[in-house]
């Protein structure tokens, strides 16, 4: 039987004035992403008793984006910000599983700025 490999690969990458702009601003709005959704996990399940799913952040997410009020989540791609719902996903599932802590924000300083881009974010 086949085993089937997955392949990572990371580059050196020295992005230009322009694109470290852009980079900057992605990283950003991943952070503001993952925050809010923490933000709102937190409160559904403290307010209402509620456990929030990947499917509800996504679909806060879209909404996030189509108010007025947080217009620069439109300005850069949606694959890093998924993916960062995804990543939220992960630390609670990990929480749950009492395999970690709690999933904390995330700060300026303190965290990496990374932003993951899938697949389907290069067709």
């Amino acid at each position: 039987m086949a085993q089937i490999v997955k392949r990572a690969y990371k580059y050196r990458f020295y992005p230009t004035p322009e694109q470290a702009c852009e980079l900057a601003r992605t990283f950003g709005c991943v952070r503001f992403v993952y925050n809010k959704a923490l933000e709102e996990r937190t409160r559904a399940y403290t307010v209402e008793g509620k456990r929030l799913s990947y499917v509800e952040s996504s679909a806060a997410l879209t909404a996030w984006k189509r108010s007025g009020a947080f217009d620069f989540l439109s300005e850069v791609s949606s694959v890093p910000l998924q993916q960062a719902l995804r990543h939220l996903q992960t630390g609670f599932a990990n929480f749950f599983a009492k395999r970690a802590k709690y999933p904390t924000f995330k700060t300026r300083r303190k965290s990496r700025a990374s932003a993951e881009y899938t697949r389907s974010a290069f067709r």
